[in-house]
């Protein structure tokens, strides 16, 4: 029968396992396989279960348990595979046929019923792999975000017909080499959680604990992530604590009244067409934080990005409004617990807002988030960016701001999705020039993007330098590679990440004052800038950037140390499509005081170039 402890808990919002009470469940009971099927729906008048095993019609009533609003009970003959639903009659007799919120799996959109499933039994290969996670402060942390169904799809969709997915385990064939060869440590997945719209992307979600049926079974996913740990690479999977969907199925008004949401009519809808969640009700509390625990446990993520955090600290999102003190308690609440069972989980935060303390512990009075997106830092880059070069001399100080608060909180620095669609143009297109000069400027924003404190995200076709926005219908468009300066972008981005991979310094100390010191901060004029990038061991490596067309035969580079400085990556090489006016001698440093520093270094730079120098002693 169910678990009067774990349903103690659940009331408590304290709960990280109600899945184990509520939803299908496979069982024996007195001799007989079927399934037990537990909802929470404190406003019902009555609850019945209806599916494929009694032709969906009322025959199985569910039995109250107790005062609190579960309801209960034993299907026979029911079975793993068989569709279903809740028929909740409300307090006003309204008949209401819902999807089980606790679902495992989920029928094809635009079916929306759930589908009983056994997610037991899964042989799982990566013990290796999960007993050497941590939370990457001092490692590597290179993500590779993505929509699963347009990476790479058999058949885009046309005005006349739809499309076709491949499912997890084919596209895992395609993509885990693919990722290897690149150099990313990690994959995030956009969300995966069951949604009825495709251009949701996911962000409007019915079912919180159902894999996405669109691209195959739940254990294809454990597939899938499986072979992704055996080859090295982690899985963060994008999550939507903030609203769900409003389709009738889904969980508004779900037995009549306001389970999961606000009562309050104007703190329950937001900007985005669907629902807020009521995270101060302990219920969905215990709802929220066990489908966060249940993807770690079931499916071995490495981590889970929140979306629109902003949303949940402030009331719809706006500092004005004042803080959602019920939403902040859930996130420390949520974090700490998380935390305490998986600690190797990564946390993080896609926050827009200025609320302190994101990434330090709740106990210290943070939100207990490992890792906030730097917003900040990735608006500021791409509006220098669009600049005329001429004019970005004005505008200096948007390329070294964010170094004025980064260690305020542990950032990653994104270059994500939401930049690359609703016209908003691709990265490439961003940027001020012609063809050959946002080619020759991508190439050294790169440069500062993966050598600058903090760890990387880029979205799935950033490294193909595409022109064609993203679109969920569509695969990448692959064959710009045919074009050789696109090929030797890519081949550049490739080798970036592996830079970035086999010196510590550029990851390392990413989080410590002592891993980075400006060497030239304020040439405005020239717009050139340069900056050291060290471990605590003795790694050091020089960053030098030029964001004008201007060339110099010998700028002088103020440096720390004396010794050579080897260049290990130069944006103008030839094998890149550029110009190869590059440094292939070693530079040795000159003593004598620069900008404060006591050595220099005279260096050749290319228009907009961007150089990676290693410091030999």
């Amino acid at each position: 029968m169910l678990d009067e402890f774990l349903i103690q808990l659940f009331y408590e919002g304290q709960c990280l396992e109600a899945y184990k009470v509520f939803g299908a469940h496979l069982c024996e009971e007195d001799e007989v396989k079927g399934v037990r099927f537990t909802v929470f729906a404190p406003n019902a008048k009555k609850v019945f279960v209806v599916g494929e095993f009694n032709e969906w019609q009322q025959t199985h009533p569910l039995k109250k348990m107790g005062d609190g609003g579960i309801y209960s009970g034993f299907v026979p003959k029911a079975k793993a595979g068989q569709l279903y639903k809740y028929l909740l009659i409300g307090p006003n007799g309204q008949h209401l046929y819902k999807a089980d919120p606790y679902a495992r799996f989920s029928e094809v959109r635009p079916g929306n019923a759930s589908r009983i499933y056994d997610l037991e039994r899964f042989r799982w290969g990566d013990k290796r792999w999960l007993a050497k996670q941590d939370k990457h402060f001092e490692k590597n942390l290179n993500i590779y975000e993505m929509h699963i169904g347009s990476w790479k799809m058999k058949k885009d969709y046309t005005d006349e017909e739809d499309g076709e997915f491949y499912n997890y385990e084919e596209i895992a064939e395609k993509l885990i080499p693919y990722i290897k060869e690149m150099g990313y440590t990690h994959i995030e997945l956009m969300p995966l959680s069951e949604y009825p719209f495709d251009g949701s992307w996911g962000y409007q979600v019915t079912g919180y604990f159902s894999a996405t049926s669109r691209y195959g079974t739940p254990k294809q996913l454990m597939h899938f992530i499986n072979q992704c740990h055996k080859a090295g690479i982690g899985v963060i999977m994008d999550f939507v604590p903030v609203h769900f969907v409003k389709d009738a199925h889904g969980l508004t008004m779900f037995d009549g009244g306001c389970v999961y949401e606000y009562p309050d009519l104007n703190r329950r809808y937001t900007e985005w067409d669907s629902v807020y969640f009521d995270l101060g009700r302990d219920e969905v509390r215990s709802f929220m934080m066990s489908a966060i625990n249940f993807w770690i446990e079931y499916y071995h993520i490495d981590g889970i990005r929140f979306d629109a955090v902003s949303h949940l600290i402030f009331w719809k999102g706006n500092k004005e409004m004042g803080t959602n003190d019920g939403a902040i308690d859930f996130m420390k609440r949520m974090t700490y617990k998380i935390n305490e069972r998986h600690p190797h989980t990564l946390l993080i935060a896609e926050d827009s807002s200025d609320y302190p303390k994101v990434t330090r512990s709740s106990v210290e009075g943070g939100l207990g988030f490992d890792y906030k997106w730097d917003l900040g830092w990735m608006n500021d880059t791409l509006k220098y960016m669009a600049l005329d070069p001429y004019f970005r001399q004005h505008e200096h100080h948007l390329m070294t701001f964010s170094m004025a608060y980064f260690y305020s909180e542990n950032y990653i620095l994104p270059f994500s999705h939401d930049e690359v669609v609703h016209s908003k143009k691709t990265i490439i297109d961003k940027i001020y020039g012609t063809y050959e000069e946002k080619l020759a400027q991508l190439k050294t924003l790169y440069i500062y993007m993966m050598t600058h404190p903090g760890k990387k995200l880029n979205f799935m076709g950033n490294e193909l330098a595409e022109y064609k926005e993203w679109d969920e219908k569509k695969s990448l468009g692959w064959n710009i590679l045919s074009y050789p300066v696109h090929d030797s972008f890519h081949e550049f981005i490739k080798k970036m990440n592996k830079v970035v991979n086999d010196y510590p310094a550029l990851y390392q100390n990413d989080y410590y004052p002592e891993g980075f010191e400006w060497m030239v901060v304020d040439d405005n004029k020239q717009s050139v800038f340069a900056y050291e990038r060290k471990t605590l061991e003795g790694q050091h490596l020089l960053v030098v950037l030029n964001f004008t067309s201007n060339s110099h035969a010998s700028y002088c580079i103020p440096v720390t140390k004396s010794g050579k400085y080897k260049e290990i990556l130069n944006s103008d090489k030839d094998i890149y499509s550029g110009n190869n006016q590059v440094n292939s001698r070693q530079l040795k440093a000159k003593k004598g005081t620069v900008l404060g520093k006591p050595y220099s270094i005279n260096v050749k730079i290319a228009p907009y170039t961007g150089m990676i120098f290693e410091w030999k002693e």
